[in-house]
């Protein structure tokens, strides 16, 4: 009797392993790091990408489960440099400068805007602070999972720390009335001033560990800037003009901060310039009436230029300026202007997580990679297409057969009804 149970209870492990084993097959597949190929096999096991190849090159383990997938393409999870689900806010109007505060600490984890991104195969992103601000704060990279807590949502190094960037801005939006500054030289002298009060306070502290005397007290906000000076953070400068956009490319030589330049809407007038200095391009294509006067020249050709300069270019959403649901359409509106499909397909996926210094973890169907991908009903650049799966480390968060799931795709009432089980509790209470 005790060798039939032990014999159960392997065999029920074995199966429980086998479970987490799922094999996808028949899709076409886009892995980013390699040539497209039909009839391909996507192998994944506990979370991680295991092979992923044409169908008669990967062996399928006995028990895996099978996911039938033909006539669907599947590609890794689309990675968005720049969103600001969750109604987050950053920094408030008591300074300009504010690289104590942290965008994590005022996010809403249950905000029906990460089930919408997963409608639309965002898998990770960087959440971040406004743009009212010459520094509103430090930004945070998650991944789009079913939260409860913000912890849920954290991408987290080795050592157990959360990841994320610092947010800062020029041009017309951080603009204003003392303490704000009202030119654009002045913002720029307010940022140098900053990042030197916080290289002195670096200097005091090597100086005292040096002499084995105390350190200065702790200043958070220095802290932060320390990071980015020393390349520990990047900073992810909001930026439209093109003389705005050269402004950020000194400060960035001056202080030794690694920049991605995000918006960028005058970057087919510096391409060049651009792509000299070796700083990541984030850009947004904006085609509806309205925005900023600065954004005025804002032009669907910049992916191509910047491409033909040999710069650095991903996309982003700035959601909810654009919608996460449409992301794919970021990368269609800029091959329609002569960007490479490839390039437009790497600026979705793999630009954004190096942008983010995630490239050994997300951005394409690697080997060894978190197992984040999603499963399309035709070309990703097709308006015709929709996000049938999404997958965050080997969890399907989105499935559009699933008729609650579907709704946050299409809309409708219930899609975006956050309070509806408080006002829900409101009503039991006044009818008792």
């Amino acid at each position: 009797m005790r060798r039939l149970l032990v014999l159960g209870l392997l065999l029920l492990g074995t199966s429980a392993s086998m479970a987490q084993t799922r094999a996808f097959t028949g899709a076409h597949i886009i892995p980013i790091d390699g040539p497209e190929f039909e009839n391909g096999t996507l192998l994944i096991e506990n979370g991680k990408i295991v092979a992923v190849g044409p169908a008669a090159d990967v062996r399928i383990p006995r028990g895996a489960e099978r996911h039938d997938v033909k006539g669907m393409i599947i590609m890794p999870g689309l990675v968005d440099t720049h969103s600001h689900i969750g109604d987050g806010s950053g920094a408030d109007r008591s300074a300009p400068i504010q690289p104590d505060v942290r965008v994590m600490d005022s996010i809403n984890p249950r905000d029906s805007g990460f089930q919408k991104a997963q409608a639309g195969g965002v898998t990770t992103a960087n959440i971040m602070p406004g743009s009212g601000h010459l520094l509103s704060g430090q930004t945070v990279y998650v991944k789009y999972r079913d939260a409860q807590t913000l912890e849920d949502l954290l991408i987290l190094d080795e050592d157990g720390n959360w990841l994320g960037g610092i947010k800062m801005a020029n041009g017309t939006n951080p603009r204003g009335t003392p303490p704000f500054p009202g030119t654009r030289a002045k913002a720029a002298a307010l940022v140098r001033a900053e990042y030197i009060k916080a290289r002195e306070y670096g200097e005091k502290k090597a100086k005292a560990a040096e002499a084995g005397e105390d350190p200065p007290p702790v200043n958070l906000g220095y802290e932060a800037l320390l990071d980015a000076m020393s390349g520990k953070k990047v900073v992810h400068h909001h930026t439209h003009r093109h003389d705005d956009i050269l402004t950020v490319l000194r400060l960035s030589e001056e202080f030794g901060f690694r920049v991605v330049l995000q918006h960028v809407s005058d970057a087919w007038k510096v391409a060049d310039e651009i792509a000299a200095s070796g700083a990541w391009v984030s850009l947004i294509s904006v085609d509806s009436p309205g925005g900023k006067l600065e954004a005025m020249d804002n032009h669907f050709k910049s992916g191509r230029m910047l491409e033909e300069a040999g710069a650095k270019v991903g996309f982003h959403t700035d959601d909810g300026i654009t919608d996460s649901r449409f992301f794919l359409r970021q990368a269609a509106v800029a091959v329609r202007a002569g960007m490479s499909r490839e390039k437009a397909l790497y600026g979705l996926t793999q630009a954004g997580a190096e942008m983010m210094d995630l490239g050994d973890r997300v951005g394409s169907l690697t080997p060894g990679k978190d197992a984040d991908f999603i499963i399309l009903s035709g070309d990703p650049l097709s308006v015709y297409t929709h996000v049938q799966e999404t997958w965050i480390d080997g969890i399907r968060v989105f499935d559009w057969a699933n008729p609650e799931d579907r709704l946050f795709a299409t809309g409708g009432y219930g899609a975006s009804n956050d309070q509806a089980m408080h006002l829900h509790h409101i009503e039991m209470e006044a009818g008792q």
